[in-house]
């Protein structure tokens, strides 16, 4: 009887594998975006760009002003948000430019590189640039647009996600098709 119980006990010592466990690196979810298809957006404030028909507009909420043309636009299966602000402006175009450019510089510690691209539309009366930051950056986006002379708008997209850029970079060039139709295609109030 000795001799069984020994045996099992060999047997069930053996038996066992060490196995090392090796932790799995975290997955992300497969995001299906659909083909953009684009709609005119023609504001209240009057003006006008494409917008992917997936995106919806909505006045963005501001205190003490009379007329609100700020706008949030939900970027649906995106998760995120493009926060739109336009100003009248009562200062030299210098100072709004200065002030988008400290909105990006705020975001350097993070980016591994930010590009920029000039817009320079002169029979719209359309200027601007367009930073794209590239690492985990709450911002991947921000843009301005001016006529120079009256109006400016700021505008930058944030995700309702942590700023992971490997995972987010699939929205990310979503994203940036929809932009490049947004911006080639705004124009500001007739007058």
């Amino acid at each position: 009887m000795r001799k069984i119980f020994y045996f099992l006990i060999l047997v069930i010592l053996f038996s066992c594998d060490e196995e090392q466990l090796i932790p799995k690196p975290p997955t992300y979810l497969r995001l299906e975006l659909p083909e953009p298809s684009y709609i005119d957006h023609k504001d209240e404030c009057g003006y006008i760009f494409k917008l992917n028909t997936n995106y919806s507009v909505e006045k963005a909420p501001i205190e003490n002003e009379e007329i609100n043309c700020h706008r949030r636009i939900q970027l649906g299966k995106l998760n995120g948000t493009l926060f739109f602000r336009y100003i009248n402006m009562i200062e030299p175009v210098s100072f709004y430019i200065n002030n988008s450019i400290d909105e990006v510089e705020m975001h350097q510690v993070k980016a591994t590189n930010i590009r920029d691209k000039k817009i320079i539309r002169e029979n719209d009366r359309v200027f601007g640039t367009v930073f794209e930051l590239e690492g985990d950056v709450a911002t991947p986006f921000q843009f301005y647009l001016t006529d120079s002379l009256e109006k400016f708008i700021y505008a930058e997209i944030l995700f309702n996600s942590r700023p992971n850029y490997d995972s987010l970079k699939p929205s990310l060039d979503y994203l940036k098709r929809d932009l490049d139709t947004l911006l080639t295609t705004f124009k500001w109030p007739i007058q």
